[in-house]
């Protein structure tokens, strides 16, 4: 398990802490305000079972007992999400499968407080792998200004059991860091 903890950003209340079946309704909200990233991720807005899969959705491999999902809260409401899967691919490794702020959270400094928040708990990690929307130019930016390299363009996993396909579903970016070398 877990535990909560608070990160610094400036002038901001943030608390880091496991998600728990009380946030659905708060990440619905979320999930509707981030369309422009669930478009830009599947050519569709989110739907209702995107949430539900977050609590399901693995890689093909991963074992169940290494996810993690957490939230980000921002003076009480829930400004972010973390999917991600210790020990995946590989022992050491951490795939991230969604790192996501709202579009009123962005640009504040959050992601990165949060990233080096999560990157200075996870004590032995050799890897992180996170994907990103070909095109999705937010999100490339980060990736880069945080040290990943980002690779071409890398087939998805098909759509959660939860919801349906879009058009772009099928394409992401894989990016990597090496905590060791940054």
């Amino acid at each position: 398990m877990v535990d909560a903890w608070m990160i610094d950003v400036p002038g901001e209340r943030v608390l880091v802490r496991e998600l728990g079946p009380a946030d659905e309704g708060p990440l619905l909200t979320l999930f509707e305000e981030c369309e422009d990233w669930f478009v830009a991720a599947t050519g569709l807005p989110s739907g209702p079972g995107d949430v539900q899969s977050l609590f399901y959705a693995l890689p093909e491999g991963a074992d169940p007992d290494d996810k993690v999902l957490l939230v980000l809260e921002r003076d009480g409401v829930v400004a972010g999400v973390v999917d991600a899967v210790r020990n995946h691919p590989d022992r050491g490794a951490v795939a991230v499968g969604l790192f996501l702020l709202a579009p009123w959270a962005r640009g504040r400094g959050l992601g990165r407080a949060l990233a080096t928040s999560l990157l200075a708990r996870a004590e032995g990690t050799s890897v992180v792998t996170v994907t990103v929307p070909p095109g999705w130019l937010p999100g490339e930016r980060f990736l880069r200004r945080f040290g990943f390299t980002l690779d071409t363009d890398t087939p998805a996993q098909s759509a959660g059991a939860g919801r349906r396909p879009g058009p772009r579903d099928g394409r992401l970016r894989r990016a990597i860091l090496r905590p060791a070398e940054g």
